[in-house]
């Protein structure tokens, strides 16, 4: 099986309930977001400002800045390099009482300027012996298909696309795969491990012509609501899994915050999800959108 480097908050493949990470639910109760920031361009050291202030510097990549509670609302966050170099400015609307990640990290195109997204974590209590995955493509390679346990479950998945899911908890198989083909997978296979009552998010980031995929994963705990897992999951047609709800992406939805963390979320995605951990998704909660700050400033 290939060897696959991931950089995660905890150091390990197995996303444990012992994350010491401050629950979201601290973040639900005030006129806060819980914002962390994720460094995810490969090979470059970046600091990090917001609103003109530093929040972390000599940032490798798969730093994680944060958790930090920060004020409802807009906010500017700047990225620069050693240089001082401004490598991506953005203005982002940060939601009360949300999760939220700002995520730096490369276009689809090769060649092209690093970009910030963001992305809310739904933070709703869990059933029993479940998992909850937020899967984002941040890296430089084109549309895939993500492979679980040998059963395609997302197909056509393009850079800054990203899918939610509650997941069976766990040890699954996962590959990601150029789109349509069935052999030959851009990353994987990958073991992963997954521990009831979290919140995980993986970053696919890097590109292949240069070696440097790779993914950038941290957690949050969640409550758990008293369902029971189902005891399995069918496969749904076109490669999706069964039950899979797809509304078509619109650009003009862009950097709108959601209406809250988690619950009801509008949804922005269109072949959405991503790379890596397509898990074992059940045949309720997933969901697929898209959001992309402004860097244009």
């Amino acid at each position: 099986m290939k060897t696959l480097t991931w950089i995660s908050l905890v150091g390990s493949l197995a996303i444990t309930g012992a994350t010491s990470v401050v629950s979201a639910a601290h973040a639900e109760q005030q006129d806060t977001t819980r914002l962390t920031v994720v460094q995810a361009v490969p090979g470059q050291t970046l600091d990090v400002d917001l609103d003109g202030r530093p929040i972390s510097t000599d940032s490798a990549t798969g730093a994680i800045v944060g958790p930090l509670d920060v004020d409802a609302g807009q906010h500017d966050v700047t990225f620069s390099d050693a240089s001082g170099e401004v490598v991506v400015r953005t203005s982002v609307d940060l939601t009360s009482g949300a999760a939220q990640d700002l995520v730096v990290h490369l276009p689809a195109q090769v060649d092209g300027a690093p970009l910030a997204t963001l992305y809310t974590t739904p933070t709703t209590p869990i059933g029993v012996d479940k998992a909850r995955v937020l899967i984002a493509h941040t890296a430089s390679v084109a549309p895939a298909d993500v492979r679980l346990d040998g059963t395609v479950v997302f197909t056509n998945i393009a850079n800054g696309e990203f899918a939610t899911a509650d997941v069976a908890q766990g040890d699954h198989v996962a590959e990601l795969l150029p789109s349509g083909l069935t052999s030959r997978p851009i990353l994987g296979p990958l073991d992963v491990s997954l521990s009831p009552a979290t919140a995980t998010m993986v970053y696919a980031v890097g590109n292949t012509g240069s070696g440097s995929m790779q993914a950038i994963t941290h957690s949050i705990p969640l409550t758990s609501n008293g369902t029971m897992p189902p005891a399995s999951i069918e496969a749904g047609s076109a490669g999706l899994a069964a039950g899979i709800h797809v509304t078509p992406f619109s650009s003009t939805e862009a950097a709108a915050p959601a209406a809250d963390a988690g619950v009801a979320w509008r949804p922005l995605g269109g072949a959405a999800m991503v790379t890596l951990l397509g898990m074992a998704f059940v045949a309720a909660g997933r969901t697929r959108r898209r959001i992309t700050v402004d860097s244009s400033r």
